[in-house]
C-alpha cells in the first residue's frame, strides 16, 4: 500500500520539501484544532483533521497527526526516521545488574516471538481455548455485569498461562498488580514530573515490579537448573543461541514485565468492542453461534484447524478492531528532518499515527462507519483489497503477541455467542463511557448475558 494512492493536503509542493513559494512545507493547522479542543474529545478532532486537512496535519507547532492509511504505515515502517519513544513503563530496576544490552535485547525480542509467532500459538490452541470457555461459563445470567474487570481476569489468566506454562498460578496475582501499577502510572495527571522524580506511582510501579521479578527468579533458576527449560514463552527465551549463547538472567528479566501486562491489557479493550457489538448486532452474533457449535465439547481439545473453521467469527473480531482500534493513537519522534506524504517535519517533532482514522478512510474501507464483518471474508462479495489495517501496527515496532491476541479474542467471541445472548441496560443512555487516554475503551460497561439454550451442558 503505498503513499502515492494518496494525493497530500491540497497546496502545490515540489520534491524537496518547500512549496512553489519557496517556503517550508509545513502541514496545515486544523482551525480550532488545538490542544484545548483535543484535550476535550479526541477522536473527533482526529476525525475532522482527517477529514479537512488530508494525510497529516498539524495540532500544535512540533506536533503532527498522520491521519490515513498511506501516512500511518510510513512512519511505521521507516523506524529510522521516526523511532518509537525509549520510554519503557518498566525501566530495568535500581540495585539489578547493568541493563541488558542492545544485542541482548535483539536476542531476547527473536527469543520470544518463537514462542509468539502464528506457527507458535496456532500449535498451543489447546491451551487457550479452556481460558476463553471459563469465561463465558462464569458469566452471571439474566442481570447486568460490568464487562471489563471479568474480561481483564479471563484474558489475565490466558495470557499469564500462554507465557509461564504450570507457573502462571503462583506468577497471576503478580501479573494483577503490575497492571494495577501501569494503570495508576499513565492516569491523567495535571503534572507532567521529570521522569527522575521518584513520584508516589512511579514508586508504586517499581515495588509491584520488583515483586514481580522477585516471584519470577526462582522459577528461571529452578528451570535451568533441572535442565527443563518449558516450551511456552519463557522456555523459548531460556533455550540457549548458537549466535548468542544462553540470555543473562537481567536479560530475561527485563522484557517480561511489560509483555505479561501487554498480553491482557489491549486485549482487554478490544473484548469490551467485541462484546458491545454482539450485543447490539443480534444477527452477526447468532451466526457466531452458529459457527462455534462446530467447537469440541472439551475446549482443551481444540485445535488450530477449529480455530481456523471460524470464520466468520475471526471476521467480526477483525471488524470491531477496525472501528475500534485498541490502541488508536501511537506516538513517534522525527529522528531528523524528514518528509512524510510531501510535507516537511522537522527533526524533534512529535508525530501522532492514527489507526482510528486510517480505518475510517473511505478510500481503505466503503461505508468506513458501517459494521460490515462480511468485508474480511473471503468471498465473491468481499473486496479484493480489504483495506489498511493497522490495530496492530505494522514495520519493526508491530505487536509481538498480534498472533496469541487474534486467537484469544477469536476464541472469547465464539465461546460467548455459543453460550449467550447480550442486550444492553435497557434506557435512553450507553451503560458506558469512552475513554481515550491510554487507549480505546468502553470504561464502565455493562451487559446482560441471557442463556442461549437452557440446560446445555456448560464448559468446565
Amino acid at each position: 500500500m503505498g503513499l502515492d494512492r494518496y494525493e497530500g493536503g491540497g497546496r502545490d509542493r515540489d520534491d524537496t520539501g518547500g512549496d512553489l513559494m519557496g517556503r517550508t512545507n509545513e502541514p496545515p493547522r486544523l482551525p480550532g484544532g488545538g490542544f484545548a479542543a483535543w484535550s476535550r474529545d479526541r477522536l473527533a478532532v482526529a476525525r475532522r483533521g482527517a477529514d479537512e486537512c488530508g494525510d497529516v496535519w498539524q495540532l500544535e507547532p512540533g506536533v503532527y497527526v498522520a491521519a490515513t492509511a498511506g501516512a500511518c504505515e510510513a512512519v511505521l515502517r521507516r523506524a529510522q526516521d521516526f523511532p518509537k519513544a525509549p520510554s519503557p513503563l518498566f525501566p530495568p530496576l535500581k540495585g539489578s545488574n547493568e541493563a541488558p544490552t542492545a544485542e541482548e535485547r535483539a536476542h531476547a525480542h527473536a527469543a520470544r516471538m518463537r514462542g509468539l509467532r502464528a506457527q507458535a500459538v496456532a500449535a498451543r490452541v489447546g491451551e487457550i481455548a479452556p481460558g476463553a470457555a471459563l469465561f463465558a461459563a462464569r458469566w452471571p445470567t439474566d442481570r447486568d455485569v460490568e464487562v471489563l474487570p471479568a474480561a481483564r481476569h479471563a484474558l489475565a489468566e490466558i495470557g499469564v498461562r500462554y507465557l509461564f506454562s504450570e507457573d502462571a498460578p503462583a506468577l497471576l496475582p503478580f501479573a494483577a498488580r503490575l497492571f494495577l501499577a501501569r494503570e495508576v502510572l499513565v492516569r491523567p495527571s495535571r503534572w507532567e514530573w521529570p521522569r527522575w522524580v521518584p513520584t508516589p506511582a512511579r514508586r508504586f510501579r517499581t515495588r509491584q515490579q520488583a515483586a514481580f521479578t522477585d516471584a519470577l527468579r526462582p522459577v528461571v533458576r529452578r528451570r535451568r537448573a533441572s535442565g527443563r527449560l518449558g516450551d511456552d514463552v519463557l522456555g523459548q527465551m531460556l533455550q540457549p543461541s548458537s549466535r548468542y549463547g544462553a540470555l543473562p538472567e537481567e536479560a530475561v528479566l527485563d522484557t517480561l514485565p511489560g509483555i505479561t501486562v501487554a498480553t491482557f491489557e489491549a486485549p482487554t479493550r478490544a473484548a469490551g468492542w467485541i462484546l458491545l457489538h454482539l450485543a447490539r448486532h443480534p444477527e452477526a452474533a447468532d451466526r457466531v453461534a452458529a459457527e462455534a457449535a462446530s467447537l469440541p465439547a472439551d475446549p482443551a481439545a481444540t485445535t488450530s484447524t477449529h480455530l481456523d473453521d471460524l470464520r466468520y467469527t475471526r471476521a467480526l473480531v477483525h471488524e470491531v478492531l477496525r472501528l475500534h482500534p485498541p490502541s488508536w493513537l501511537l506516538t513517534r519522534r522525527t529522528a531528523q528532518r524528514t518528509q512524510l506524504a510531501g510535507y516537511t517535519v522537522e527533526a524533534g517533532s512529535t508525530v501522532l499515527v492514527c489507526p482510528y482514522t486510517a480505518h475510517r478512510d473511505a478510500r481503505e474501507h466503503p461505508e468506513p462507519d458501517r459494521f460490515r464483518p462480511e468485508r474480511w471474508l473471503d468471498s465473491p462479495d468481499a473486496p479484493a483489497d480489504p483495506g489498511a489495517f493497522l490495530s496492530f501496527g505494522t514495520g519493526p515496532h508491530g505487536c509481538e503477541g498480534a498472533a496469541l491476541a487474534m486467537a484469544t479474542l477469536t476464541l472469547l467471541t465464539a465461546h460467548t455467542a455459543r453460550c449467550h445472548r447480550l442486550s444492553e441496560p435497557p434506557g435512553p443512555e450507553p451503560g458506558y463511557r469512552v475513554t481515550t487516554f491510554e487507549g480505546l475503551a468502553t470504561d464502565g460497561l455493562r451487559l446482560r448475558a441471557t442463556p442461549r439454550a437452557p440446560g446445555q451442558p456448560r464448559p468446565r
